[in-house]
C-alpha cells in the first residue's frame, strides 16, 4: 500500500534531519548557507538532491561514488529569480510557457518562467521498492495563463536510475496555452567518455545559428566551419578545448526512427550514463558540449519538445504545444547509470 508525508517548508532547517528511513531509503531535510532548502534522497547506490522550493531542480545526483552533475562556479546553490543564478544543478525544467534560449524576438527569459518557481506543495510516497518525490504548484496571471503542474522523481531500491517526470494541466475554463519543456540534463565532462545513441547519427545537426550568450573565438569558428563540412556528430570527448565556447547538436525529430529513445555516455574505465524517453512525448534532443575553466557539462542528451531556440522559434517550426483547457500533458525521462 502506497502511503504519503506531505513536506511543509518549515521542516527544513540548517541541522539535516532524517524524516524516513527503512531497509532501502533514507529520506533528510536540510538548508544550505544560503538559505535554499534541499532534501536528500539516498539508496544503498547513492543519492539524489533536490531543491523542491527553487523549481524542483535536481542540484546533484551521486552514484556509485560519482557526481553526474556538471562542473561550475557554484559549489552550492543560491537563491535567485533566474536560472544563471545558480547554474551548477544536475537537471531543472526548462519551459512550460517558454523555453530554451530567448531570440531577439522573444520575450520569455532564459529557459523560460519555471527554472526557479517556489512550489507550493511537497510530498513523499513509497512503498517496498520505490520512492517518489513529488511537488506541485498551480500558476495564474490576470490577463495571462492559468496552469497547474506536477513534478515528480522516482527513485528505486538498489538502482542507480531515476525517473523524471512532469505534468502540466491547462486550468483556464477558455483558453489554449502554449507548452514548451526541456528536461535540462546537465551531465558531467569525462575525458575520453563516448557517446552512442540507438538512433542514427545523422538525426543530430550542428547548431548553424549563435545565441547572444556565446562569444565565438576565431578557433571555434574555425572548427564549426570543420564539423559543418564534414557533418561529423561528435562522439569522443577527446579535446575539451574545442568546446569554449559550446558546441551544440539538435536532432530532427526522432520519432520516425524509434518510440523509445536512448542516448548513452560510456566513461573510460567506469560506468555508461544513460538517458531513455519515448520520443511521442519528447520528439526531440539537444547535445551540448562546454569545457572551460569554469565550467564542464557533457549534456549527452537533452530531451525536449522542441529544439532550443525559443518560443518563437518553436512557433515557426511548429513544434509549439497548444494545450487545450482542462487538458493535461505529460513527460517521463529515466536517466542515471545503467544498470
Amino acid at each position: 500500500m502506497t502511503q504519503r508525508i506531505n513536506l511543509p517548508e518549515k521542516l527544513f532547517d540548517k541541522t539535516p534531519y532524517n524524516i524516513y528511513q527503512d531497509e532501502h531509503f533514507t529520506v533528510t531535510t536540510m538548508q544550505y548557507d544560503t538559505g535554499v532548502a534541499g532534501l536528500k534522497i539516498s539508496n544503498n547506490r547513492g543519492y539524489i538532491v533536490i531543491l523542491p522550493f527553487q523549481g524542483f531542480m535536481i542540484w546533484d545526483a551521486v552514484f556509485d561514488q560519482l557526481s553526474l552533475k556538471m562542473a561550475s562556479a557554484f559549489d552550492k546553490p543560491y537563491l535567485g529569480t533566474q536560472v544563471t543564478d545558480t547554474y551548477g544543478m544536475f537537471q531543472f525544467t526548462s519551459g512550460v510557457l517558454a523555453s530554451g534560449t530567448p531570440s531577439e524576438t522573444d520575450q520569455h527569459p532564459l529557459h523560460g518562467e519555471y527554472p526557479m518557481t517556489k512550489l507550493d506543495h511537497i510530498y513523499l510516497e513509497f512503498d517496498q521498492d520505490n520512492i517518489i518525490i513529488g511537488g506541485e504548484n498551480e500558476y495564474v496571471k490576470g490577463f495571462g495563463y492559468h496552469y497547474r503542474t506536477h513534478n515528480t522523481v522516482i527513485m528505486h531500491a538498489a538502482s542507480a536510475l531515476i525517473d523524471i517526470g512532469l505534468k502540466v494541466t491547462n486550468l483556464s475554463n477558455y483558453q489554449t496555452m502554449p507548452l514548451q519543456y526541456l528536461n535540462h540534463l546537465n551531465y558531467c565532462y569525462v575525458n575520453g567518455a563516448t557517446m552512442s545513441a540507438n538512433v542514427p547519427e545523422n538525426a543530430l545537426k550542428l547548431r548553424r545559428s549563435i545565441p547572444a550568450h556565446v562569444k565565438p573565438t576565431a578557433n571555434w569558428r574555425a572548427f564549426n566551419r570543420e564539423l559543418q563540412a564534414s557533418g561529423e556528430v561528435i562522439e569522443v570527448l577527446d579535446d575539451g578545448s574545442r568546446f569554449d565556447p559550446e558546441i551544440v547538436y539538435m536532432s530532427t525529430d526522432l520519432r520516425p526512427f524509434v518510440d523509445r529513445a536512448v542516448f548513452k555516455m560510456s566513461l573510460p574505465d567506469g560506468p555508461t550514463c544513460v538517458t531513455a524517453f519515448s520520443t511521442k512525448e519528447l520528439p526531440f534532443v539537444t547535445r551540448w558540449l562546454l569545457h572551460n575553466p569554469d565550467q564542464q557539462v557533457a549534456a549527452f542528451a537533452i530531451p525536449g519538445t522542441s529544439h532550443p531556440d525559443g518560443h518563437n522559434a518553436a512557433s515557426q517550426a511548429g513544434t509549439l504545444i497548444h494545450l487545450a483547457p482542462g487538458k493535461t500533458q505529460s513527460f517521463t525521462v529515466t536517466t542515471g547509470i545503467g544498470e
